[in-house]
């Protein structure tokens, strides 16, 4: 689906994906699209193009066109001559972003620990051991799935649907920099810590810790974040 130019075997994994009654075809295209920006499948150096991605996709170009031009007005994507790249972020940019996160992610994982089942917390669980296999293997692959996958867990036991819609915004629109981050091993760990405390708060429904894990967590992110931006500078 990106093109840097794009492995023959990505987009051989792209499946043709038919709508539904109840999803539009541009709908289709964007979640698509947006599922391999959220686990680090397209790169700040690939190039989106709507006629590779409608083929992929087994759809027409228009509803594709669509779906980009939509990922452009949410922040996710900008457009070029030759394509769409994920859009590049500034430090101020970074800076804003992560101080709404501090604001609204906490609270979320609050609520979170009060509310997830038990099956919740199984399934949080096995991401927990998935994050911990990729960090023996040294797999920042299968790091950044177990990653997304155990934000998207919680986030799902947050009854507040508006809320957790905008926490998944805002913690997508930094994208480029868990890509960045997560490539060094010291910040994996910190990652995988972080993510086994936040999994220890919600197996015992515990709001004040969730909240105040979440906190520290989101701020050891942007450490990391400032670490590396500050290394690329000297």
């Amino acid at each position: 689906m990106a093109t840097r130019s794009t492995p023959s075997s990505r987009r051989a994994a792209e499946p043709s994906v038919p709508a539904t009654a109840k999803q539009s075809l541009s709908t289709v295209a964007y979640e698509a699209i947006l599922n391999r920006l959220r686990v680090g499948q397209v790169g700040t150096e690939d190039r989106l193009v709507d006629l590779e991605i409608a083929a992929q996709l087994g759809v027409s170009r228009m509803p594709v066109r669509e779906a980009l031009l939509q990922l452009v007005a949410e922040g996710y994507l900008v457009s070029t001559a030759r394509g769409y790249r994920v859009r590049a972020l500034n430090r101020k940019d970074v800076a804003e972003v992560f101080e709404l996160r501090k604001l609204l992610e906490p609270r979320g994982a609050a609520l979170a620990a009060r509310d997830i089942s038990r099956t919740g917390i199984s399934r949080l669980g096995a991401v927990l051991g998935e994050a911990k296999a990729a960090l023996a293997e040294d797999n920042f692959s299968r790091l950044f799935q177990a990653n997304f996958d155990f934000r998207e867990i919680w986030l799902g036991a947050v009854r507040n649907e508006r809320l957790a819609s905008v926490i998944k915004r805002f913690a997508d629109q930094v994208l480029t920099v868990r890509l960045t981050t997560l490539r060094d091993v010291a910040v994996r760990h910190v990652v995988v810590a972080g993510l086994t405390e936040q999994h220890h708060a919600f197996a015992h429904h515990d709001s004040v810790a969730a909240q105040d894990s979440m906190l520290r967590f989101l701020m050891a992110a942007e450490r990391s974040y400032a670490a590396v931006v500050l290394a690329d500078e000297t």
